[in-house]
């Protein structure tokens, strides 16, 4: 049997009145983390769109959030490295909605490379599907951004920039240029309205994770390393990445948020 994800209701925690009617972006949102911003965004009454390889589970999510009773979710089926594929997905979304003013850079795969497997084409794949698209995503969405006096971008870095994880290169070094893509990005688009700011997650609790890389090793290491004894599940985030894109923090940008349970 699949491991199973733990998750807390939605209506014990925070609403937000500004997000009701906003229409947000979010990429890899067919599962994991990304499926949780999905629900999480439309549960608050936006309108949200977004894109994953995953076509079957993205319209199955698509379909799930709407029987809840949220506003169906835009998805469309796009690779993140295939950049115009990306900016024409994220024009189409607007298309559809309206323009977007909440963009969630969330696609990543940290599929596990040793040093010595790495070649040119793995680390330029690395850097496409874990950073690139960040920067690409949110100069499509700053024009709409910009005319409609500003918006939020929200950037996924990780942890693993800062602890000591092996056998992640590409991973760990493009998680750590979306710190500072977050930064840049902040500074450039800022005097726009525009609020660039970054998540970092500590081990979060995704089926994925639980099924491929939750050991009894992993388990021991959460439980050293962490201040909180629980475990990090995508809900946790998402909470996060709500107040992001609410004018709740309007005046807060080029920060790294963390949620670890107090790992770092």
């Amino acid at each position: 049997m699949p491991a199973q994800v733990a998750s807390t209701p939605r209506d014990q925690f925070a609403s937000y009145p500004s997000l009701a009617g906003r229409v947000a972006f979010v990429s890899g949102g067919a599962s994991g983390l990304g499926a949780e911003f999905v629900h999480q965004l439309a549960a608050q009454g936006a309108r949200v769109a977004f894109v994953d390889l995953d076509a079957a589970s993205g319209e199955q999510l698509s379909a799930a959030v709407a029987e809840e009773g949220g506003p169906q979710p835009w998805f469309e089926r796009c690779d993140v490295r295939d950049i115009p594929d990306l900016q024409g997905a994220i024009t189409a979304a607007a298309a559809a909605l309206g323009p977007i003013t909440v963009l969630v850079n969330n696609a990543a795969n940290d599929k596990r490379d040793r040093v010595a497997d790495v070649d040119v084409a793995l680390w330029d794949d690395r850097m496409a599907v874990n950073v690139r698209h960040h920067f690409f995503a949110a100069q499509a969405v700053w024009p709409m951004m910009r005319e409609q006096g500003g918006g939020s971008i929200i950037n996924l870095g990780s942890i693993s920039a800062h602890i000591d994880l092996m056998d992640l290169p590409g991973y760990i070094t493009s998680k750590a240029g979306v710190e500072g893509l977050t930064r840049t990005l902040a500074r450039e688009l800022g005097p726009d309205g525009i609020r660039v700011n970054c998540i970092i997650p500590g081990w979060v609790m995704t089926k994925r994770q639980l099924d491929e890389w939750i050991t009894p090793e992993a388990e021991a290491s959460i439980a050293r390393n962490q201040c909180l004894p629980q475990k990090l599940y995508p809900d946790d985030v998402a909470r996060l990445m709500l107040w992001l894109a609410a004018d709740d923090s309007r005046s807060c940008t080029a920060q790294k948020w963390i949620v670890d349970g107090g790992w770092m």
